[in-house]
């Protein structure tokens, strides 16, 4: 499985420009929101493809890159 699947809180906190404490409430959010669909999720770590489809950014891609 490839790293880049997932994102570390770390990740999460650089790509939104908020604290490390903000971005742990997001990852746990969004894993909860995997859990309840059936998935398995990583703690500390959500799927970046699920992080970006929540946070508008469409395909996945950032803007610019």
């Amino acid at each position: 499985m490839n790293e880049n699947n997932f994102m570390r809180v770390d990740d999460v906190a650089r790509e939104l420009g908020v604290s490390k404490s903000y971005a742990y409430k997001v990852v746990q959010k969004l894993n909860g929101e995997l859990k309840e669909k059936g998935y398995l999720t990583v703690s500390g770590r959500v799927n970046r493809k699920y992080f970006m489809e929540k946070y508008c950014y469409g395909n996945g891609e950032r803007n610019g890159a």
